[in-house]
């Protein structure tokens, strides 16, 4: 499986996170995902992803003035039904993240699988 689509559905939930820890704009979050290790996402792949956001009523979006002039930036913040979501996604992400983390841990270490008894 090609790793953008194993990162398909986890950057929705990862934008929400993002856009929990406070209002934040498009290429401010490509850096964020930048420095938590997500160097294969690029700033442009984001922006579809936040549209679907916005249309699924997750995220508001406010335009604002920059202080050195130029054109207003688009923030996003994040809406009671992102929250909700947010924490939807939390639990899922628990759920799949533990079930490999078993999978994985019956491995021996030449990467083959330790048989059942």
């Amino acid at each position: 499986m090609a790793m953008s689509q194993m990162l398909k559905g986890l950057l929705e939930g990862c934008l929400l996170a993002i856009i929990n820890k406070g209002e934040t704009y498009g290429y401010e979050m490509s850096e964020k995902l930048q420095t938590y290790g997500f160097t294969m996402v690029s700033e442009g792949s984001i922006y579809p992803v936040l549209l679907r956001m916005k249309k699924e009523g997750w995220v508001e979006t406010v335009q604002k003035s920059l202080p050195s002039g130029g054109p207003k930036r688009k923030y996003y913040i994040l809406t009671e039904a992102g929250h909700q979501e947010l924490l939807a996604f939390k639990q899922r992400w628990a759920e799949v993240s533990s079930g490999v983390d078993r999978v994985l841990g019956e491995e021996n270490e030449d990467g083959t699988f330790k048989k059942e008894s």
